[in-house]
């Protein structure tokens, strides 16, 4: 709209700022790294047999603004990318009408928190949907996950999360930002139902494409809430 983006100049005069996407000045998001967020929800399943509703591709201009979001501090971008999520965490939570279901944000280490001073996972949860529940907190300290395979990654994380207290009768989507082999929603999920807690499934605001520890779900394919809790 004309009026928007005259406002988006008058911003840019007063704050500079580049595009997160490809550097473009004067826009935190440029109209063309905008269009490349465009969701489409996909659902997959993890190796532990939890089925994910992912909504992006994690390459090329998506990755650098996730990246940029994560690591560069530019929660500038949070609203679109929080706009990606949302219909990734709609199709995982369903259209069921028994107890309410929440929405949990896979926890972020407290290193990483005193990093960057914030959860990305859980603003983009609250901008997409509602705020999250905060039921689970990290167990233990990990190693770095980007140096390790399928296997070590799901060693790493072995009993990485626990439950604050009870869970039993509560319903749970677990949130991610990234899809990579499953192993930290996978976790999670364990976590929760360890705690008495049901979870119905997973959304993510991206998958990796060259992992292939998940699998693609045929769209025709029932998900976990309508066959009963996985």
């Amino acid at each position: 709209m004309p009026w928007k983006d005259a406002l988006l100049d008058a911003l840019a005069l007063l704050s500079p700022v580049d595009c997160a996407g490809c550097g473009a000045r004067d826009r935190s998001l440029c109209p063309s790294c905008r269009a490349t967020l465009a969701p489409e929800p996909t659902p997959r399943q993890t190796p532990g047999g939890l089925t994910v509703i992912t909504a992006l591709r994690y390459e090329g201009i998506v990755r650098r603004v996730i990246l940029a979001f994560k690591e560069q501090h530019r929660t500038n971008v949070a609203a679109a990318l929080a706009a990606a999520l949302r219909p990734a965490i709609d199709r995982a939570t369903g259209a069921s009408s028994a107890a309410p279901i929440e929405r949990v944000a896979v926890p972020t280490s407290r290193s990483a928190y005193r990093r960057r001073g914030y959860d990305p996972v859980a603003l983009l949860v609250r901008r997409a949907a509602s705020r999250p529940a905060r039921v689970l907190v990290p167990a233990r300290r990990t190693a770095h996950q980007k140096s390790l395979g399928v296997q070590g990654r799901r060693e790493n994380l072995t009993g990485a999360f626990a439950a604050r207290g009870s869970l039993t009768s509560r319903r749970f989507v677990v949130v991610d930002d990234v899809l990579t082999t499953g192993a930290t929603l996978d976790e999670a999920a364990r976590a929760l139902r360890q705690a008495g807690g049901e979870v119905l499934a997973g959304a993510t605001l991206a998958f990796t494409p060259r992992w292939s520890a998940f699998r693609d779900i045929p769209p025709a394919e029932d998900y976990g809430w309508a066959k009963g809790a996985q």
